[in-house]
């Protein structure tokens, strides 16, 4: 034995001579190899007729001589079992019947059995100490039928082996000494000839030994051994004490049982005598069939294990099937019985399981997980010496085999294990795991201890299988007529399939091999394909650069520049590869290719535009869509150039701002092209078109895909990715050169947009503009009977059609615009007609509600012009001066009144001096009482330096009092500081007193003799705060009210009017009061100033 294992050892193992793995990475970028790998030729599972006919003759011997009770799962009728031979042998009926009767005159074999005593427990201690000195007589009784499981009705005696078995026929284990749990572990091989009259018999003794009283005496421990004591003096000296037996009847026993067997007693003093742990396996000698006298009975198993499972994968595949490693009932019967007889250890069942197994997953398909449990098997029954020379060589050339077919389907697992059977993840990584437990295994390192690590082998083999894969790809791609063209295509497609293979390996295998094995597949596959892809682009890049590059050239370089990008960004980290990759730099090689590129990139971009631009209708795509067709592929244009840029996107810095800013220039261009011809078909559509509208139509989607043109441009920094561009560039491009380039094209760019958008825009509003003049001189001219509602319904009805059209064909940033133009037009045109008719209140009144109609048309409930870009200066200029010429004079007058009232609230300088007075009024008198106590601080009007005071008190507006004549309090002679202290009371009802602008005017004068006297000031008291005029209880003590002085304009203090004289006004109003003035009764010139 020492001297095969030796020469095993110094075998060069059989992995190596399978497969021969080295590194050929310099060799393989050249040219691929004349001859693949050497294939591995899986051992042979097929048996000659005669090799074939002797195990089926072994079969069938098997099944006619089945001895025991079949298992639950097994198959109970032996035809049923010979017709699953003669399947599996694929026998024709005539050889089988021939083969059967041959069989069936064979001589008997010798049955046996085989029992196994294993150990007992709570026997009972027979012995003073009480333990006893078991041991066990053991036998078969021939030609005695016993009833049921036990003696039972068979009248029990005290030494049933010894009287029923001959001596010669009986077995005795070894004697355990003071034990009541004993541990034998002996085998013993009975024969018998009939098992329908045989019974297995076990006696178990206490085997006792002369000692005299005095040692008895010192083994005493309790009462009990005093008891024994006294039985052992009654019984003959020496003899044994009986401690229990059990009886079996053969033919109850299965083929093999393991149980626990209660010890029957003799009599009923003790009936709880223990449990005895036995083993039986019925088993043959000296079987008939030649097989079984010629070839060892592991050898003839294997076979016919080999044969059986071959059979049943084959039948599986006939049912488009897989086999899971399931025998069916009938062959796990015949082999259970084959290997019972033939009596084979567990650990050669496993044996021979792994080697059939092992040789048929080389040859047919099933689940490499089935070779697992025999793995397991024999790893924990694994003992080197129980297995002869001849069998050590088996198993060792089946480990070296099967780990070289393994490696030859890791090597080809692209082909073997495909994607595109959902399987085949699960499948690689079970043979994964049955190499990895193989090598794991104690037996394959005794045996084949020359063996590399499995982690190293495997990844040779990858790295083999991986540049092999590659030149099969390489001569796939072959292409047909030889050429710089069609050699860049097909290197494109390798290209392309390396990608996608590192993706699967990436996402799907390198999972796999680095849970099993951990080895890293996709970096050793990336930087083994790298390698490959660089040195053909390389050369291919070099050949092209020889010659111009052609419009196909040059797109078949930019797509091969592309997917190397691809394929480059697919790199592992630093930590995961060793040196530098060939693929690093690797944009250089496509360096003089970039300017065909972008040019081709603008050239194909402006086909399109001018292509889009000749079959656009100028028809909005729908009614949420404005622009027309030609904006939709525009928009697709520059989305294809970013697409391109991003492509592109190239790794040196300055290099990347140059192209960048190459590819804005285009952009930009592209743009001020595309406004060029549109505006051009539109001209070329509307001409000699009757009908204004259609060009107005086609104006509208003009402007409105100049508008989206617009958003689509001020996409580009983010398109383009400016802020990445500027980070890169920082450290190369002097501080500001970006924002000064690139952002100054976009700015001219959106610039132009906005000039030709305004100038669409204009063009629209120009058309508007002529018909809101017209209806607005129309509006002036209406006659005086026509109602102003009805006089500006023209203009609004014109407004609403036109203003509808544009909001439905145009997008909304440009019908802002178009309603700003139309908005400050139209304010123009009013100011115009309200100038001409400042003197025609009628005019004046229509044109104000005009502007108020306007204002909510513009506003349009919040859809149309804000109300910042609605109230300008000019409207609310406008505004003011159509709602004064609009009104009537007792309207101009109250709201006169109301200004000053306002005012006077709003003074409190008293550099004009001022008036103090007590005002109250009696509701049930309806008087009002006023007392002038006095005035203060007046200015001398004088030319001695004083003035003559005094004060005039009136009701104002005097259409509201026309009854009541103005009082007058006694004249001062030079006082600026004059007391008054008079008291007047008017005659009045409380009602003109509560309107807005009634109020007690204070006009204090300076008397003159000789001409009209100057004013000193004046003070509005509003009477509607006079206390007694809001409640109806009468007024209690009066408080006094200081009123400052005021003049009537705040910029005519030196020259203001004197009482009854005409003064120049600053207010736009003036005529429009002299008008209204001259209807009055009382014919009094007021000056009046413009609102502030």
């Amino acid at each position: 034995m020492a001297t095969l294992l030796s020469h095993l050892q110094r075998r060069p193992p059989l992995v190596r001579q399978a497969i021969k793995i080295r590194r050929r990475r310099v060799r393989d970028l050249q040219d691929p190899p004349a001859h693949s790998t050497q294939e591995i030729e899986p051992p042979s599972h097929h048996l000659s007729p005669e090799e074939r006919a002797l195990l089926y003759e072994e079969a069938l011997y098997t099944v006619l001589h089945r001895l025991g009770q079949p298992e639950p799962s097994h198959v109970r009728e032996a035809s049923e079992l010979l017709l699953y031979l003669q399947e599996a042998f694929h026998m024709e009926p005539e050889e089988h019947r021939q083969m059967l009767q041959r069989v069936q005159k064979l001589e008997k074999p010798i049955f046996c059995l085989k029992a196994t005593v294993k150990q007992a427990k709570g026997i009972l201690g027979k012995d003073v100490s009480g333990f006893s000195d078991p041991y066990c007589l053991l036998g078969i009784e021939q030609g005695v039928s016993v009833q049921g499981g036990s003696p039972g009705s068979r009248r029990r005696q005290k030494a049933v082996v010894r009287h029923t078995i001959p001596e010669e026929q009986t077995h005795r284990t070894q004697v355990i000494e003071q034990t009541l749990n004993p541990v034998w572990e002996e085998t013993f091989i009975l024969e018998f000839e009939d098992i329908s009259s045989s019974s297995f018999h076990l006696d178990m003794w206490d085997m006792d030994t002369v000692e005299s009283v005095r040692q008895k005496l010192g083994e005493l421990t309790d009462l009990h051994g005093l008891r024994r004591i006294f039985k052992e003096v009654r019984k003959d000296k020496g003899q044994d004490d009986f401690l229990g037996n059990v009886v079996v009847r053969l033919q109850d026993l299965r083929c093999r049982e393991d149980h626990w067997y209660p010890l029957e007693p003799c009599t009923e003093t003790y009936p709880d005598r223990g449990q005895c742990h036995l083993q039986f396996q019925l088993i043959h000698k000296r079987r008939a069939p030649a097989a079984s006298r010629s070839q060892p009975s592991y050898t003839v198993h294997l076979h016919l294990l080999q044969q059986l499972v071959s059979h049943e994968v084959t039948q599986h595949q006939a049912g488009s099937t897989s086999w899971d490693g399931s025998l069916s009932p009938q062959a796990a019967t015949i082999l259970f019985l084959h290997a019972t007889q033939k009596d084979l250890s567990d650990f050669h069942q496993s044996m021979a399981q792994w080697l059939a197994y092992s040789r048929l997953y080389q040859s047919l398909e099933f689940p490499s997980s089935c070779l697992l449990h025999p793995i397991t098997s024999i790893e924990y029954q694994w003992i080197q010496g129980r297995l002869k020379g001849e069998q050590l060589e088996e198993l060792a050339a089946s480990f070296s085999s099967l780990l070289a077919y393994g490696l030859s389907l890791i090597r080809k697992f692209r082909s073997v294990f495909p994607l595109s059977v959902a399987d085949s993840p699960a499948r690689l990584q079970s043979l994964l795991r049955v190499l990895v437990q193989m090598c794991k295994m104690k037996a394959f390192g005794e045996l084949c201890p020359d063996s590399a690590p499995l982690p190293r082998l495997v990844t040779e083999t990858l790295r083999t299988g991986t540049t092999e894969w590659f030149h099969l790809k390489q001569q796939h791609h072959q292409p047909m007529v030889q050429g710089l063209l069609e050699a860049g295509k097909a290197l494109l497609s390798l290209v392309q399939d390396v990608i996608g293979d590192l993706l699967q390996c990436r996402h799907t295998w390198n999972k796999i091999f680095q849970n099993t094995l951990k080895v890293d597949l996709f970096s050793m596959a990336f930087v083994e394909l790298q390698w490959l892809v660089a040195k053909r682009v390389q050369d291919h890049t070099a050949a092209v650069a020889g010659s111009p590059v052609s419009p196909e050239m040059g797109e078949s370089l930019f797509q091969l520049y592309v997917s190397l990008k691809e394929l480059y960004q697919l790199r592992p980290g630093p930590t995961d590869r060793d040196g530098v990759l060939a693929l690093d730099g690797f944009h250089r090689w496509f360096q003089p290719a970039v300017p065909s590129w972008l040019q081709k990139t603008y050239s194909v971009a402006l086909a399109r535009v001018q292509r889009a631009v000749q079959m656009d209708e100028l028809v909005p795509l729908g009614e949420l869509i404005k622009h027309s067709t030609s904006a939709v592929d525009l928009s697709t244009c520059f989305a294809q150039i970013s697409h391109t840029a991003r492509q592109l996107d190239w790794p040196d810095p300055e290099e990347a701002f140059m192209i960048t800013v190459k590819f804005v220039e285009d952009t930009c261009r592209l743009a001020l092209v595309y406004c060029s011809l549109i505006k051009a078909r539109a001209r070329e559509l509307s001409a000699g078109q009757k009908d204004q509208s259609q060009a107005a139509d086609m104006l509208c989607v003009v402007v409105n895909d100049m508008e989206q043109l617009r958003l689509v441009i001020g996409k580009l920094p983010a398109q383009l990715a400016w802020e990445a561009l500027e980070q890169r560039v920082g450290a190369v491009l002097e501080q500001g050169q970006l924002q000064n380039t690139l952002h100054a094209q976009l700015q001219g760019a959106l610039a132009g947009l906005g000039h030709e958008i305004r100038t669409g825009v204009r063009t629209l509003a120009q058309q508007l503009e002529v018909g809101i003049a017209t209806h607005i001189q129309k509006l002036v001219g209406v006659k005086e009977s026509v109602l102003p509602e009805d006089a500006i319904l023209p203009l609004m009805k014109f407004l609403e059609v036109k203003l509808c059209y544009m909001n439905t064909n145009l997008v909304q940033e440009n019908f802002s615009s178009l309603l700003t133009l139309l908005w400050t037009h139209t304010l123009t045109v009013l100011m115009e007609a309200a100038a001409s008719q400042r003197s025609c209140r009628l005019a004046s009144s229509r044109l104000k509600i005009a502007l108020q109609n306007l204002e909510i048309c513009f506003y349009a409930e919040g859809c149309g012009l804000p109300p910042a870009a609605l109230h300008t200066a000019d409207f609310q200029a406008l505004q003011r001066d159509l709602e004064l010429q609009a009104a009537s004079s007792r309207e101009l007058i109250r709201k006169y009144f109301c200004s000053r009232i306002q005012r006077q609230a709003e003074t409190t300088s008293e550099e004009l001096g001022a008036v103090t007075v007590k005002a109250s009024y009696r509701a049930s008198e309806q008087k009002l009482r006023v007392e002038l106590l006095s005035a203060s601080s007046l200015l001398p009007l004088d030319s001695n330096g004083s003035s003559d005071p005094f004060v005039q008190l009136t009701l104002e507006p005097r259409h509201e009092f026309p009854e009541l004549a103005p009082r007058e309090t006694q004249k001062h002679k030079k006082d600026l500081h004059p007391l008054f202290d008079e008291t007047f009371e008017f005659l009045v009802p409380a009602e003109p007193c509560l309107k807005d602008g009634a109020c007690l005017l204070l006009t204090v004068l300076d008397h003159d003799t000789l001409g009209a006297d100057d004013l000193e000031g004046e003070a509005f008291l509003p009477l509607r705060s006079v206390p007694g005029l809001t409640g109806t209880e009468e007024p209690g003590e009066v408080p006094q009210i200081r009123l400052p002085l005021t003049y009537p304009a705040l910029n005519d203090k030196k020259t203001g009017a004197r009482r009854g004289k005409l003064i120049s006004l600053g207010g736009e109003l003036w005529s429009v009061l002299l008008r209204s003035l001259s209807h009055l009764s009382l014919l009094c010139v007021v000056s009046i100033s413009g609102p502030s």
